[in-house]
C-alpha cells in the first residue's frame, strides 16, 4: 500500500497558532481562527495539520474536527481554486437549485465532491447558506451568489475562468 506523506503545519502557520492561543482566555473561543490558518497554508483542512493544531492549542482534536464539519467554508478535501457550494435546503431546491447543480456539473464535466482536470473548479452541495430570501444561491470560496440564473451562472464561471486566466 503506498504511504502519503504526512502534511504538517509551516513555521508561519505553528507562530500564527501560538499567537491566537495568547489572545484567547478560553482557547476554544480560537478555534474557528486557527481553521483559517489551516486552509490558508492547504486550501482545505489537513488531518494531520488539525492535529497539530489542537496539540499546539492543548485542546481535543474532536472540538476541531467538530468546528470545521460543520462550516461550509472549511473543506475536508483538496478543491479547486474556486470551490462552488450550492445551496441545498427547500428553498434553494423549490428556486431551482437542482436545475443550477446539472446545469453546472455539466458545463464543468464534474460530478459533486470533483475538481476539474485543470483544478480551477470543485462542485459540493451544502446545506442552508443562510439566504433564503434570495434563493437560489451559491457560494464560491467566500463569495456568496445569489437569485441565481442558468445565464447568471454561465457568467460568473466565465468571470471566474478570466480572473485565472489573468492573474
Amino acid at each position: 500500500m503506498e504511504q502519503t506523506a504526512k502534511l504538517t503545519l509551516s513555521d508561519i502557520s505553528r507562530a500564527e497558532i501560538r499567537r491566537l492561543k495568547g489572545l484567547y482566555p478560553q482557547r476554544k473561543s480560537a478555534i474557528l481562527m486557527v481553521l483559517h490558518v489551516i486552509y490558508n497554508q492547504f486550501g482545505y483542512i489537513n488531518r494531520d495539520a488539525l492535529n497539530e493544531a489542537a496539540n499546539i492549542m492543548e485542546l481535543p482534536l474532536i472540538d476541531f474536527e467538530q468546528s470545521a464539519s460543520f462550516y461550509t467554508l472549511f473543506p475536508g478535501r483538496q478543491v479547486g481554486k474556486f470551490h462552488i457550494q450550492v445551496c441545498r435546503t427547500l428553498s434553494c431546491q423549490l428556486r431551482g437549485a437542482e436545475l443550477l447543480v446539472e446545469m453546472l456539473k455539466e458545463t464543468l464535466g464534474i460530478g459533486l465532491g470533483q475538481v476539474t482536470s485543470d483544478g480551477l473548479f470543485s462542485l459540493a452541495e451544502v446545506e442552508c447558506l443562510g439566504s433564503c430570501g434570495t434563493a437560489p444561491m451559491m457560494q464560491i470560496n467566500e463569495d456568496y451568489y445569489e437569485n441565481l440564473t442558468r445565464d447568471r451562472v454561465k457568467q460568473i464561471l466565465g468571470e471566474l475562468r478570466d480572473k485565472a486566466r489573468n492573474g
